[in-house]
């Protein structure tokens, strides 16, 4: 901690009893950073940014929503249509919904590219995993309180999933439900969890920001900053930075929110709830994709050529889905290179941009239907070169765990990489 003081009465009255000041000065003005981070790194503010953003239009949300099954969906109509900026709070809280996990995304593949995962920030990346996790439970029970057809069927088949289990399965599944079906009790405790769920991630937030305060930023080269010349203050040339990244994504999101509030979701959720109507194509949001098509492609796993099973592919389907976000907790002990940032790993670089195509390909596989062929054209597979959609989710998902199963700790024993600089003032001077 540093000797500050604050200039006035008060505040020095304050901070004699309770240091908030000199934390907040330690924290985001003297807070010593490297001195070459590129404009990915703004993206963990942007990710505090769209947390405050859903937490208050949340909140203002609630104060005009009914849980119950009768009256949800015609409470949101009127939030749309009668409360003052409804309309536009709605669409904020539906928008930054996407624009989170997209922002989240960018965050997590910035980490895979340079070794921000690696010691002595495994806890740190560990972390952030959870955060990922809870952000998927509160959006997936957000995305059932609209209740249109969409929200209804979702949460049926979603949570038709943990059936699977053998023993406790049916039991798991009642529980969840409330009852012997996804109606009122279900949509209650969703709302609940899903109002209770973010305060939750802003506890894990600043357990993100102790770790990463612990032991510094990483930074593109992966090496560590030692000298003094090495950092500079975070304010003012960080908070200039991140203003100038704010800016840009206020300028995406108000794009979203005023032009094409509607593009992220899906037009059946704007048809009531119907337990008797099932929509032709039940998708999730577009942020679950890659692991609905894990889900979906998944085969029986049992003898080749032979009707022996050992485990369903509906078993298997939501152990692989789950397995390919576990898979990211152990990511610092499957990796052990030495060297942390793939600009000085050139194969790791080929294979990871190759794994960034195949998780957006895993996105358009799992919003395509699943009896189709070819990528999202409809019926029966007929003629030599039509393959049905559930191939190449295979092929997708094959490369997915090969990636962190396979590949990463084969590189880590037989990558030759390049020589990483001495300093990162050396990297960055010489380039003046």
């Amino acid at each position: 901690m540093s000797n500050y003081k604050p200039s006035g009465k008060v505040a020095q009255w304050v901070e004699h009893r309770l240091p908030v000041f000199s934390f907040i000065n330690h924290s985001l003005v003297e807070y010593p950073t490297p001195r070459n981070l590129n404009y990915f790194w703004n993206f963990g503010s942007i990710a505090g940014i769209c947390l405050v953003l859903q937490i208050l239009t949340g909140i203002f949300l609630v104060m005009n929503y009914t849980a119950h099954t009768t009256l949800a969906f015609d409470s949101v109509e009127r939030i749309m249509r009668d409360v003052n900026y409804g309309w536009l709070i709605r669409y904020m809280h539906a928008v930054g919904a996407s624009m989170f996990f997209a922002v989240i995304f960018i965050h997590m593949f910035r980490g895979l590219y340079y070794g921000s995962y690696k010691s002595p920030r495994e806890l740190l990346w560990m972390i952030g995993v959870v955060i990922l996790l809870l952000m998927m439970a509160t959006a997936f029970m957000g995305y059932v309180l609209p209740w249109g057809q969409m929200s209804f069927w979702g949460a049926t088949v979603i949570t038709n999933l943990f059936s699977a289990f053998p023993l406790i399965g049916e039991s798991l599944v009642t529980w969840l439900w409330g009852g012997f079906s996804v109606d009122n009790p279900t949509l209650n405790r969703f709302f609940s969890l899903h109002y209770l769920m973010p305060f939750a991630i802003i506890g894990v937030v600043v357990l993100h920001l102790v770790a990463l305060h612990t032991h510094g930023s990483n930074n593109p080269l992966g090496i560590d900053a030692k000298a003094p010349k090495d950092k500079i203050p975070f304010h003012p040339y960080y908070t200039i930075k991140d203003y100038l990244g704010f800016t840009v994504f206020f300028i995406v999101f108000a794009y979203f929110v005023f032009f094409q509030p509607n593009m992220l979701g899906h037009p059946d959720n704007y048809i009531e709830a119907n337990p008797l109507v099932t929509p032709a194509h039940i998708v999730p949001e577009w942020y679950f994709l890659p692991f609905y098509a894990i889900l979906r492609a998944t085969p029986d796993i049992g003898i080749p050529f032979t009707d022996i099973v050992f485990v369903s592919s509906k078993l298997a389907g939501v152990l692989a889905m789950f397995g390919s976000i576990a898979v990211l907790f152990v990511l610092p002990w499957l990796d052990t290179s030495p060297v942390r940032s793939a600009s000085f790993r050139p194969w790791y670089r080929r294979f990871y941009w190759l794994f960034v195509i195949n998780s957006v390909f895993l996105g358009y596989v799992g919003g395509a239907s699943a009896d189709g062929c070819n990528l999202g054209s409809a019926g029966d597979c007929h003629g030599a070169i039509a393959i049905p959609n559930v191939v190449f989710g295979q092929l997708g998902m094959a490369y997915y765990f090969g990636f962190f199963l396979v590949i990463m700790p084969l590189l880590s024993r037989i990558e030759k990489t390049l020589p990483l600089p001495t300093s990162i003032a050396e990297s960055v001077l010489k380039h003046k």
